[in-house]
């Protein structure tokens, strides 16, 4: 339907480019658009708002996700001028703003498989939580304690209001200040699973993370991994992470997240560390 609906704007292939890059998030349209089609940028807004029956607002993504807070500048298109919406996954309901805190619905599959791999009793660190969609589906999972802390204020309000709406079987302690402060400060050796979501700046981060987990405990290390082959991008990231790592580590498993450009793609490596 919503082809047929480009076709008399956009040539096949465009329509195809533009359908693979968009997100819906609640109400809430995020396209992304190539230099050569923002001439239409506006009637592409338009007719993805007629055409997606849920959507109250189309955006253009103006500009990558940056800084420290991790937002990014997005123009309306068509629709209502808002960016908070109501999100839904896997039995959560979150409140995000898609402009002025990180949030990415491609990362529903990796929240599930991170959510099921904690047991009761764990006590984990959440380095970059955003709104606090790991921290939340995984103590709505398990009794376990999540300290979830993210640089962000709109970021850790948000985190906090998701809190309150989510019924949890365990307990989620949203944190606002920089990582690393707060764990050298207050979490070092309290970790018994440490979340690095912050692929870009991960080796940046990494001794924070390690002075977070216990010994025995479990890191998820993500990056960012260029890679001719895409099935060699887990044992590009495993080897990284063992260039870089001062401690001594037990690879536990190696995925791709997500493509994040063309021969470059998001991965995690799940360590067990010992110190």
């Amino acid at each position: 339907m919503l082809k047929r609906s480009l076709e008399n704007i956009l040539t096949s292939q465009e329509s195809q480019e533009l359908i693979s890059s968009f997100d819906q998030i609640g109400d809430i349209i995020i396209v992304r658009i190539p230099d050569s089609l923002l001439a239409k940028k506006k009637l592409i807004g338009e007719t993805l708002l007629n055409e997606v029956k849920i959507a109250k607002s189309v955006f253009y993504q103006a500009s990558a996700v940056e800084g420290d807070f991790r937002t990014r500048n997005l123009e309306i298109l068509a629709g209502e001028d808002k960016t908070e919406t109501e999100y839904k996954e896997f039995g959560c309901k979150f409140t995000v703003d898609v402009e002025n805190a990180f949030f990415s619905p491609r990362l529903s599959t990796e929240r599930e498989r991170i959510a099921n791999l904690v047991q009761d009793g764990e006590t984990i660190v959440n380095m970059f939580a955003g709104v606090g969609m790991f921290s939340i589906m995984i103590a709505k999972k398990r009794r376990c304690t999540v300290y979830s802390i993210d640089i962000n204020p709109i970021a850790t309000k948000l985190c906090e209001k998701n809190i309150i709406s989510n019924k949890l079987t365990g307990n989620v302690i949203s944190i606002n200040g920089d990582a690393s402060q707060i764990i050298q400060e207050q979490l070092e050796n309290k970790s018994d699973r440490t979340l690095m979501l912050l692929p870009e700046r991960s080796d940046e981060f990494l001794k924070s993370a390690i002075s977070a987990t216990k010994s025995g405990g479990i890191i998820h290390y993500y990056s960012h991994i260029h890679a001719d082959k895409k099935s060699n991008a887990g044992k590009l990231s495993e080897e990284h992470y063992l260039q870089v790592t001062p401690v001594k580590s037990e690879i536990l498993g190696s995925k791709i997240v997500r493509a994040v450009g063309p021969r470059y793609y998001q991965t995690v490596v799940d360590v067990k560390i010992s110190k």
